[in-house]
């Protein structure tokens, strides 16, 4: 027997020799954390397993990713590195003799050690403890810094106070802002709108970098006046507002923002008592199903999500995407090669990202808790019954990664508030198009032409443009209520018990019908200020808007938010009769018809300038050339412009005014050859190219693993002074350009001449039947985007499904006339 042992101590020694070598052999890799490293110790980088997973998570030593089981061994053999610290955690059983198990309550046991891969030989405390020192240092000191760095992947944007709300200078000029239609005061955008909060100039934001967004035009008032606050319209509520500071060139908070507010005409300090008002009983518990006891479903496709701080936007729109098989495939269908050519930090990387997350909805996730109660009976003889409950509540997977890179470096998304589900739609889709730039691309799947016919009321001639779109937003006619005169008695109830002081009752919904939505959305607007290139003069004109295209998939909006007189945001509470099936057809595009005459396109007009290019002209064009405006050019100047870009935007625009020559300052200041002079067409000369210096090579590899071509990130580049972040916005604002030609190093076409080259091709889109039929919708309740909660329904196999972040339940009434956003699907014939 003591032989026996001792030949087992002997073996075990030699054990821990090996493990001795092997540690020193690879402790040159093990890195201690440092402050600002990120330490991925509750998540796997490819999966949503976490230490309480079967198997725990293991954390390289070296890059402090965390891989699940199952992809562990994937990383070791990719990268060669060894050693990995092993976490496990388990839950504590409890028992309490009174009262229920309070969840918030639970206890964990965590185990740690290292695991030394290929073999998976394991290094305990214990073990740490006999070893050399400089081996017991190095790898505790790595133990303890893990677990003393909390790494937050979502905390949450922290804004400061901005250094000019204390004293912000408000000019008293007499503005005063309406709760409602809003425009730009230079380009008459409707859209993405700050107001000063010097001057109360209402102004459009600034370009993002797929040309989305604004025009630039507060971003230049500042420049031009120096007033350095501005308020996001849309986005005030009794709670604050989005505040930008361009001289901090950050969104800060503003202590004074009711007084700076109530300046202009805007008294959010009162808005907290209607809001409360406006609060429409049983939106909560009809849009959640909470009058009905609903029977939890799990499986493919079943998954919940949990709600990680006013999450819940973002779960419900990817609960949505995910069922559509165009993200599927892109995903899903080929996950081994995408997590196989993952980068080394497979956080970071949005296809990487979206596989993860999308499989994972996709596969069975379901946690049990088991709750033991113990009832003490009131007899003479205690009697202790202990019963074991199972519930089959999911836990949900947590999406924090995710969350963290796509809402990296936006204003909005990049914060842990509430935010609107359709601007997040939006921003996605934004991403997938910027990642999905070689390849298959599944945002495709709403990608459709609107056509927008104008006719000029003096002339009868017409104007046909088209425009990419994605989501229809559908207005809501209040004046079409069926219920009218029920609504009416309400409003004159109401009225008398404001007047009297009692309590006001509960308001009646607005029952509009879904035909007066989609009537109102093709209706003819009249459009007051129309330049009208027939009659050379300003005239009124019609615009209809009509589908070019018709998409696979059509997301329509229900546009329910709004601002009252006394500029209090409101949802409007509305019921509306959304169709399972939905014919479009009569709303196609028909292009120009037979007979119609359309409008002349404004051409360039020959200009009379001191320049030599010009003087080359011939002396007929000369004597019948109009002169150049330069009240108009003046103008321009004196806002900041490069006198040559002044003098292009007034002869491009064939001296139409300013507000047409300011549309194309703003729409061309990032062309490398903004400020170059003018060259006529037909001159002999043209702008020469001028030597660069070399472009930073990280640079030209980052755009082109982007999905462009090498002679497009050099374009890019060079028209932003070699500053990557300017080059890329540069690059997606300039699609068009980029993808009708090839440009060489030396910056001219290989294509040939000009006239040689093939028009630009359009954009890709999917057309079809205008026939769909209603799959999935999401749902706000609450009185504004900025604040409340939001679920979506899906059809799974004819059965409706309730998502409500990690609940996840068959639907017994799904509130289809309460929905925010809907999602159709082509039928096919």
């Amino acid at each position: 027997m003591r032989a026996h042992l001792g030949l087992y101590g002997q073996t075990l020694a030699a054990d821990m020799t090996e493990v001795n070598e092997i540690l020193m052999s690879v402790l040159s890799t093990i890195r201690v954390p440092r402050p600002g490293d990120r330490v991925h110790k509750d998540e796997c980088a490819f999966s949503f397993a976490s230490p309480e997973s079967d198997g725990g998570l293991y954390v390289c030593m070296n890059s402090f990713l965390g891989f699940g089981s199952k992809y562990v061994e994937r990383h070791h053999v990719k990268t060669g590195q060894r050693a990995y610290l092993h976490i496990t955690r388990t839950r504590k059983t409890q028992v309490r003799i009174e009262g229920g198990f309070d969840v918030e309550q639970e206890q964990y046991e965590e185990e740690v050690k290292v695991v030394l891969f290929p073999d998976r030989q394991e290094v305990t405390s214990e073990d740490l403890a006999s070893m050399p020192d400089v081996v017991r240092e190095r790898a505790s000191h790595f133990i303890i810094k893990s677990f003393q760095m909390i790494f937050h992947y979502w905390d949450g944007e922290v804004r400061q106070e901005s250094k000019h709300a204390a004293e912000l200078k408000q000019l008293d000029n007499g503005i005063k802002i309406p709760p409602c239609g809003w425009k730009c005061e230079v380009c008459d955008l409707q859209e993405n709108l700050w107001m000063n909060l010097t001057d109360g100039k209402v102004l459009c934001g600034r370009r993002y970098f797929d040309g989305s967004g604004g025009n630039n035009h507060a971003l230049l008032h500042y420049q031009q006046t120096g007033y350095p606050l501005a308020v996001k319209l849309g986005t005030i509520t009794p709670d604050g507002a989005d505040v930008y500071s361009y001289d901090e060139d950050d969104m800060v908070l503003d202590s004074k923002l009711p007084e700076h507010l109530s300046h202009f005409g805007i008294d959010m300090m009162t808005m907290e008592k209607v809001l409360s008002l406006n609060q429409r009983v049983g939106e909560w518990e009809v849009i959640q199903e909470s009058g009905t006891t609903l029977r939890p479903l799990w499986g493919p496709g079943l998954t919940g999500m949990k709600n990680l701080g006013n999450s819940c936007y973002l779960n419900s729109v990817m609960q949505v995407l995910f069922t559509i098989p165009d993200f599927q495939t892109k995903y899903v269908s080929n996950i081994d090669k995408v997590f196989n050519e993952a980068p080394s930090d497979p956080t970071q990387d949005f296809k990487t990202q979206m596989s993860r997350l999308c499989l994972s909805l996709s596969l069975i996730v379901l946690v049990w808790n088991v709750t033991i109660f113990d009832f003490c009976s009131s007899f003479d003889k205690p009697i202790i019954n202990v019963i074991l409950f199972v519930q089959g509540d999911q836990v949900g997977i947590a999406p924090r990664m995710f969350k963290a890179l796509v809402g990296r470096g936006h204003p909005e998304f990049s914060t842990n508030r509430q935010q609107d589900a359709q601007e997040f739609l939006l921003h996605f889709i934004n991403m997938v198009e910027r990642n999905c730039r070689s390849g298959m691309n599944p945002s495709e799947a709403f990608r459709f032409l609107v056509e927008e016919k104008i006719v000029c009321q003096q002339s009868q001639k017409a104007k046909y443009t088209q425009r990419v779109d994605y989501i229809v937003q559908l207005p809501v006619p209040m004046d079409q209520a069926t219920n009218m005169e029920e609504l009416q008695e309400a409003e004159r109830r109401r009225e008398e018990a404001e007047s009297s002081g009692a309590p006001p009752s509960a308001a009646p919904r607005a029952q509009i019908p879904f035909a007066a939505c989609l009537a109102a959305l093709s209706e003819p607007e009249t459009l007051t200020d129309f330049w009208s290139s027939a009659v050379q003069a300003k005239t009124t004109a019609t615009k209809t808007t009509r589908f070019a295209s018709f998409p696979d998939h059509l997301v329509i909006q229900i546009k329910k938010f709004t601002f009252g007189l006394d500029w209090v945001p409101k949802k409007l509470d509305v019921s509306i009769d959304v169709p399972d099936t939905l014919d479009l057809s009569s709303l196609r595009a028909m292009g120009q018809q037979p007979g119609e005459e359309l409008l002349p396109e404004v051409a360039p007009l020959p200009l009379v300038t001191p320049d030599a290019e010009v003087k080359a002209l011939s002396l007929s064009a000369c004597l019948s050339a109009p002169v150049l405006d330069d009240s108009t050019v003046s103008q321009l100047c004196e806002m900041g412009f490069p006198l040559e870009a002044c003098r292009k935007a007034v002869y491009y625009t064939g001296n139409t005014g300013i507000d047409a020559a300011m549309n194309w300052v703003m729409g061309h200041m990032e062309d490398p050859d903004f400020s170059a002079p003018l060259v006529l067409p037909g001159s002999s000369s043209a702008p020469g190219t001028t030597p660069t210096e070399s472009l930073p090579e990280e640079h030209l590899v980052t755009i082109v693993s982007m999905g462009f071509s090498r002679d497009q990130a050099t374009r890019a580049l060079r028209a932003t002074n070699n500053v990557l972040e300017r080059a890329v916005d540069w690059i997606f604002s300039h699609l068009d350009d980029l993808e009708s030609m090839d440009v060489s190093e030396g910056g001219r076409s290989e294509g040939g001449s000009e006239a040689s080259r093939e028009p630009p091709p359009g954009p890709r889109v999917r057309d079809g039947t205008g026939k769909y039929e209603l799959f999935a919708f999401i749902s706000h309740m609450g009185t504004s985007t900025m604040c409340g909660h939001y679920v979506c329904h899906i059809k799974k196999d004819q059965q409706w499904v309730i998502f409500n972040d990690q609940k996840v339940c068959a639907s017994e009434k799904p509130p289809k006339d309460l929905g925010y956003l809907y999602f159709y699907r082509r039928v096919v014939e």
